[in-house]
């Protein structure tokens, strides 16, 4: 069992305005609310016309494909899905919350007693957007690890371009990523999920992890870490009245500890929420770890004290 807090973040709203694939759609001068009405009608399409049930998290990938292989997004490639991460529009100071989240810990006034049991923080991102995306985003240096779908490339007129689906991570499976952090899957890949593991050999318990996102549609993942005793946060964009709704309906329901404006400068209440449950739960591990050396000093035998 490592000392490891881990944060974990939604994408699409959380981190960012909207969601990832507005560069691509204005550079290939694509309306994107047309884009979006076509996805959201497709389960229904599929399933009167074909009677074939699809995933509505992710059906949207299929949709981009076609777009790619219809020519409205020719040349589209893996490659070039990472460098749209360069064109993020990330909320106000969770650039900088992330990147310093580990050094505000350190420099806090109890900052010595979490380094003597090397008590750290991670910062990791589930999302059901797509992964390449998100790696091509300067966060990608600053998180332990990124979950999202990935597309797969094949050669059209010599060129790379997106041509099928290779994974995809949806609304509920987002979960399993939980349980990935929990076993220390992206230290160690080689462990199955799957497998059984005591307690005492998962790298992360439940109840040192936050998650943050922006709605309902992340209840699973938000009910997975109430119940095990750890943290969980909303953010609505500033003056969304249906969205400030959303996420108030949600602490009603009890699906979230805690809601804001999505800014996260300091002196924000998001700010102040997260960094202040960061050390909050610093002071529990800090507890467990003196209480475990006190017990096992009392039960030693006197001639070894």
């Amino acid at each position: 069992m490592a000392n490891v807090i881990a944060v974990i973040w939604d994408f699409d709203k959380t981190l960012i305005r909207g969601y990832m694939q507005t560069p691509i759609f204005k550079k290939y001068k694509i309306d994107e609310s047309a884009f979006w009405r076509e996805v959201n009608s497709l389960p229904d399409y599929y399933k009167q016309e074909q009677g074939v049930q699809v995933n509505k998290d992710t059906v949207y990938l299929n949709h981009l494909i076609k777009y790619v292989k219809d020519g409205k997004l020719k040349g589209l490639s893996n490659k070039a899905l990472k460098e749209f991460g360069h064109e993020q529009d990330f909320y106000p100071g969770v650039v900088e919350l992330i990147r310093n989240m580990q050094k505000h810990l350190e420099d806090s006034a109890e900052g010595k007693n979490y380094s003597e049991y090397n008590i750290r923080v991670e910062n990791y991102i589930v999302s059901t957007g797509i992964k390449k995306v998100i790696e091509g985003t300067e966060l990608s240096s600053y998180v332990a690890g990124i979950w999202g779908c990935e597309l797969i490339d094949a050669k059209v007129d010599g060129n790379d371009q997106i041509s099928e689906v290779g994974y995809t991570i949806d609304n509920t499976t987002k979960t399993r990523a939980l349980f990935e952090i929990n076993k220390g899957i992206p230290q160690n890949p080689d462990i199955d999920v799957n497998a059984k593991m005591s307690e005492q050999s998962r790298r992360v318990k439940f109840k040192h992890m936050i998650y943050i996102a922006d709605g309902p549609s992340d209840v699973p993942a938000f009910s997975v870490i109430n119940k095990f005793g750890g943290a969980t946060f909303a953010v609505y964009p500033k003056g969304d009245e249906r969205a400030f709704k959303q996420v108030e309906k949600l602490r009603e329901d009890g699906r979230i500890n805690m809601y804001a404006e999505a800014d996260y400068t300091e002196g924000t209440t998001a700010y102040m929420w997260i960094t202040n449950k960061v050390r909050e739960f610093a002071d529990q591990i800090y507890n467990e770890e003196r209480n475990k050396l006190e017990e096992s000093v009392s039960v030693a035998p006197k001639h070894i004290i």
